[in-house]
Protein backbone atom coordinates (compact mmCIF):
# COMPACT_ATOMS: atom_id res chain seq x y z
CA UNK A 1 0.00 0.00 0.00
CA UNK A 2 1.38 3.43 -0.96
CA UNK A 3 2.11 5.86 1.83
CA UNK A 4 0.45 9.28 1.42
CA UNK A 5 2.22 12.33 2.78
CA UNK A 6 -0.46 14.21 4.70
CA UNK A 7 1.46 17.49 4.89
CA UNK A 8 1.41 17.71 1.10
CA UNK A 9 -2.39 18.11 1.29
CA UNK A 10 -2.55 20.38 4.33
CA UNK A 11 -3.93 23.79 3.30
CA UNK A 12 -2.06 26.94 4.21
CA UNK A 13 -3.71 30.01 5.78
CA UNK A 14 -4.71 31.40 2.38
CA UNK A 15 -6.22 28.24 0.86
CA UNK A 16 -9.96 28.74 0.22
CA UNK A 17 -11.31 25.57 1.82
CA UNK A 18 -14.37 26.47 3.91
CA UNK A 19 -17.89 26.83 2.55
CA UNK A 20 -19.89 29.70 4.00
CA UNK A 21 -21.71 27.60 6.61
CA UNK A 22 -18.47 26.18 7.99
CA UNK A 23 -16.72 29.57 7.95
CA UNK A 24 -19.69 31.12 9.76
CA UNK A 25 -19.57 28.43 12.43
CA UNK A 26 -15.80 28.78 12.85
CA UNK A 27 -16.16 32.56 13.15
CA UNK A 28 -19.10 32.29 15.54
CA UNK A 29 -21.61 34.20 13.43
CA UNK A 30 -24.51 33.66 11.06
CA UNK A 31 -23.88 32.94 7.36
CA UNK A 32 -26.01 35.98 6.43
CA UNK A 33 -23.55 38.16 8.37
CA UNK A 34 -20.71 36.79 6.22
CA UNK A 35 -22.69 37.63 3.09
CA UNK A 36 -23.19 41.20 4.33
CA UNK A 37 -19.49 41.57 5.17
CA UNK A 38 -18.69 40.35 1.66
CA UNK A 39 -21.09 42.92 0.13
CA UNK A 40 -19.47 45.66 2.24
CA UNK A 41 -15.98 44.55 1.20
CA UNK A 42 -14.82 43.76 4.73
CA UNK A 43 -13.96 40.18 3.76
CA UNK A 44 -13.50 39.00 0.19
CA UNK A 45 -13.67 35.22 -0.04
CA UNK A 46 -12.61 33.29 -3.11
CA UNK A 47 -15.32 32.12 -5.48
CA UNK A 48 -15.93 28.79 -7.15
CA UNK A 49 -16.81 28.63 -10.85
CA UNK A 50 -20.45 28.42 -9.80
CA UNK A 51 -20.13 31.55 -7.64
CA UNK A 52 -20.02 29.86 -4.23
CA UNK A 53 -17.94 31.51 -1.53
CA UNK A 54 -14.85 29.73 -0.20
CA UNK A 55 -13.17 31.06 2.91
CA UNK A 56 -9.58 30.55 4.03
CA UNK A 57 -8.25 30.28 7.56
CA UNK A 58 -7.03 33.88 7.20
CA UNK A 59 -10.57 34.96 6.23
CA UNK A 60 -11.98 33.23 9.33
CA UNK A 61 -9.42 35.00 11.54
CA UNK A 62 -10.40 38.31 9.92
CA UNK A 63 -14.09 37.58 10.56
CA UNK A 64 -13.30 36.96 14.23
CA UNK A 65 -11.41 40.25 14.42
CA UNK A 66 -14.29 42.12 12.78
CA UNK A 67 -16.68 40.58 15.29
CA UNK A 68 -14.37 41.53 18.18
CA UNK A 69 -14.06 45.13 17.00
CA UNK A 70 -17.80 45.38 16.52
CA UNK A 71 -19.00 43.70 19.70
CA UNK A 72 -16.25 44.33 22.25
CA UNK A 73 -14.94 47.69 21.04
CA UNK A 74 -18.22 49.10 19.68
CA UNK A 75 -16.70 50.09 16.34
CA UNK A 76 -19.13 50.66 13.47
CA UNK A 77 -18.78 48.68 10.25
CA UNK A 78 -17.59 51.84 8.47
CA UNK A 79 -14.98 52.29 11.20
CA UNK A 80 -13.91 48.67 10.87
CA UNK A 81 -13.56 49.09 7.09
CA UNK A 82 -11.30 52.12 7.68
CA UNK A 83 -9.22 50.25 10.30
CA UNK A 84 -8.71 47.34 7.89
CA UNK A 85 -7.79 49.73 5.08
CA UNK A 86 -5.22 51.47 7.27
CA UNK A 87 -3.79 48.15 8.48
CA UNK A 88 -3.34 47.09 4.84
CA UNK A 89 -1.58 50.38 4.06
CA UNK A 90 0.73 49.99 7.06
CA UNK A 91 1.60 46.44 5.97
CA UNK A 92 2.32 47.62 2.42
CA UNK A 93 4.54 50.43 3.76
CA UNK A 94 6.42 48.04 6.05
CA UNK A 95 7.03 45.76 3.11
CA UNK A 96 8.29 48.68 0.98
CA UNK A 97 10.60 49.88 3.77
CA UNK A 98 12.04 46.36 4.05
CA UNK A 99 12.63 46.28 0.27
CA UNK A 100 14.34 49.68 0.28
CA UNK A 101 16.43 48.80 3.33
CA UNK A 102 17.61 45.63 1.60
CA UNK A 103 18.49 47.62 -1.53
CA UNK A 104 20.47 50.16 0.48
CA UNK A 105 22.31 47.41 2.34
CA UNK A 106 23.11 45.68 -0.96
CA UNK A 107 24.44 48.91 -2.46
CA UNK A 108 26.49 49.72 0.62
CA UNK A 109 27.91 46.20 0.79
CA UNK A 110 28.84 46.26 -2.89
CA UNK A 111 30.62 49.60 -2.87
CA UNK A 112 32.07 49.47 0.59
CA UNK A 113 30.78 52.98 1.24
CA UNK A 114 27.94 55.25 0.26
CA UNK A 115 29.09 57.91 -2.20
CA UNK A 116 25.82 59.76 -2.63
CA UNK A 117 23.16 61.12 -0.36
CA UNK A 118 19.70 62.33 -1.20
CA UNK A 119 17.96 65.45 -0.01
CA UNK A 120 14.30 66.34 -0.21
CA UNK A 121 13.05 69.89 -0.59
CA UNK A 122 9.92 71.16 1.21
CA UNK A 123 8.04 70.73 -2.08
CA UNK A 124 8.99 67.06 -2.22
CA UNK A 125 11.69 67.31 -4.91
CA UNK A 126 14.48 64.76 -4.42
CA UNK A 127 18.07 65.67 -5.20
CA UNK A 128 21.07 63.36 -5.39
CA UNK A 129 24.28 64.86 -4.03
CA UNK A 130 27.79 63.77 -3.18
CA UNK A 131 28.86 63.41 0.43
CA UNK A 132 29.41 66.88 1.90
CA UNK A 133 27.62 68.64 -0.96
CA UNK A 134 24.75 71.01 -0.16
CA UNK A 135 21.34 70.62 -1.81
CA UNK A 136 20.81 72.64 -5.00
CA UNK A 137 17.58 74.27 -3.82
CA UNK A 138 18.70 77.26 -1.75
CA UNK A 139 15.20 78.77 -1.35
CA UNK A 140 14.08 76.50 1.48
CA UNK A 141 15.37 74.08 3.99
CA UNK A 142 15.95 70.56 2.80
CA UNK A 143 15.98 67.36 4.78
CA UNK A 144 19.23 65.45 4.46
CA UNK A 145 19.32 61.86 5.66
CA UNK A 146 22.67 60.77 7.02
CA UNK A 147 23.51 57.33 8.30
CA UNK A 148 26.88 56.85 9.98
CA UNK A 149 28.87 53.75 9.16
CA UNK A 150 27.90 50.90 11.46
CA UNK A 151 31.19 49.09 11.02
Amino acid sequence: MARIEISAFAPDDDSPVFVISVAAELAGMHAQTLRQYDRLGLVTPSRTKGGGRRYSQRDVALLREIQRLSQEEGVSLAGIARILELENQVEALRSRVAELTAQVETLEAGSGRTTRVFSVSPTGDVYAARLGERPRDRRGQALVVWRPNHR
